[in-house]
């Protein structure tokens, strides 16, 4: 089944549901960072995250980086997605192993850990970045983003994220998210709320290739979803160049340049989110000593 996001509106527009299949896109961050399986749980709950706040970008040219930054042993991790949903991540320690919750789940919680604070950094062509923050309150990412919408953006939503691994990679991954408009009725929160709470996990019913519209159907109990805008199909793509990079090591100046080609006489510079590697001989290095003049 191929990686979508797909909008709907319930209630006569009164509730708003998008969701999400991201499970290539998962496995794909997965073999790139070598994920252990809780980091990819959580890496991969982040990357689904950045694909549905990047889907509602306005620009082509926006984007939106969501980082948490935690006492937990994962410690950071970055990702930064756009308006077409092409996202990149980071994790700064991919192996990490935690013990299994007493229930035999992964333990995402005590891995990303609860100390700690989320950022939304949403950079939409003004001089400066919107920076959104939050604690957060248990490091199981779709709880930390439930409480970021209540106290930062005051609006009533729901979020599920999930990714389902196992021995051979990422069987399944997904989640959704449900916001209310300011003329949504009692009755329909109630029964949104009664849905909710026996939801299974949405990467369990991904496994079982139920579909995004039928998965809004359960959340919502509304038997005629309107599908809104088009279909997105996001995907796990960096966007790194050797000019950016070139750029970047022109920025360090002349005299760190010399040192790199006195000791080393040329160096390799890897990308945080691709792993591809950049090597400048010591002619490359030369001419970008020139450039710093």
């Amino acid at each position: 089944m191929e990686d979508k996001i797909i909008s709907f509106l319930a209630f006569d527009g009164k509730v708003n549901i998008k969701c999400i299949n991201s499970t290539n896109l998962v496995e794909e961050a997965r073999k790139i960072h070598d994920l252990s399986p809780v980091t990819t749980a959580a890496l991969g709950r982040l990357l689904t995250m950045g694909c549905l706040m990047g889907s509602n970008l306005k620009e082509k040219n926006d984007k939106i980086t969501l980082q948490i930054k935690s006492n937990g042993p994962i410690d950071t991790m970055i990702v930064v997605a756009n308006k077409n949903s092409t996202v990149r991540g980071y994790i700064k320690n991919s192996n990490v192993d935690v013990p299994l919750k007493s229930n035999g789940k992964l333990d995402v919680g005590s891995a990303v850990g609860k100390d700690g604070m989320l950022y939304i950094i949403r950079d939409i062509g003004l001089k400066e970045p919107y920076i959104g923050l939050t604690p957060l309150v248990s490091g199981e990412i779709a709880e930390d983003f439930t409480e970021y919408f209540a106290k930062s953006e005051q609006v009533p939503t729901a979020i599920a994220l999930g990714v389902l691994v196992d021995k051979d990679g990422v069987k399944s991954a997904g989640g959704y998210i449900v916001q209310l408009m300011p003329d949504a009725t009692e009755e329909d929160i109630t029964k949104i709320e009664k849905n909710l709470k026996k939801m299974p996990p949405i990467s369990k019913l991904l496994e079982k290739n139920m579909s995004l519209e039928d998965i809004a159907g359960l959340i919502t109990g509304d038997g005629m979803l309107f599908m809104v805008g088009e279909d997105l199909f996001p995907e796990y793509k960096c966007d790194c160049k050797r000019s950016r990079i070139e750029k970047g090591l022109v920025s360090l100046g002349a005299t760190e340049l010399d040192d790199m080609i006195n000791t080393d006489g040329k160096a390799e510079v890897e990308c945080k989110f691709c792993k591809k590697k950049y090597v400048f001989s010591r002619a490359d290095l030369e001419k970008l000593k020139q450039k710093c003049k």
